[in-house]
């Protein structure tokens, strides 16, 4: 697994998008001030800004117990086959989802915990599925 991108699950999601575009001037790669989402490129490795209730939303939680449980950021992996990697980890850990396709950000995610309570994404591109 490759590590991509460290998320950031926010409340105030404009808010914080400009703080990390205007305010500390990172350079965005993916989104805007509107799209709930974005991503800022360093050398590799994505920040990514998220609307917490959209990841509520994506894996299947209510966003009041998403809140409750205090996530504020994901891990995000990138992984050859989302399908490959969920049968290989299933048998060690709990999966929150299975593989779905999330059409309009163009990949396959499946999301699972670690022990203290993280959330974690694996993901691949729509475009490699076809290869």
């Amino acid at each position: 697994m490759e590590l991509t991108h460290i998320r950031l699950l926010v409340d105030n999601y404009k808010e914080c998008f400009l703080f990390y575009r205007n305010v500390l001037g990172f350079k965005v790669s993916w989104g805007d001030e509107d799209s709930s989402y974005a991503d800022f490129e360093f050398a590799g490795v994505k920040l990514g800004l998220f609307e917490r209730k959209q990841m509520a939303d994506a894996i299947g939680a209510e966003y009041h117990l998403l809140r409750k449980r205090s996530d504020k950021a994901a891990l995000i992996f990138k992984v050859d086959n989302v399908d490959d990697k969920y049968r290989e980890l299933q048998k060690k850990i709990d999966f929150i989802t299975e593989p779905t396709v999330q059409e309009g950000w163009g990949i396959k995610v499946a999301h699972f915990r670690d022990p203290a309570g993280n959330l974690l994404e694996i993901y691949e591109s729509l475009e490699s599925m076809g290869d």
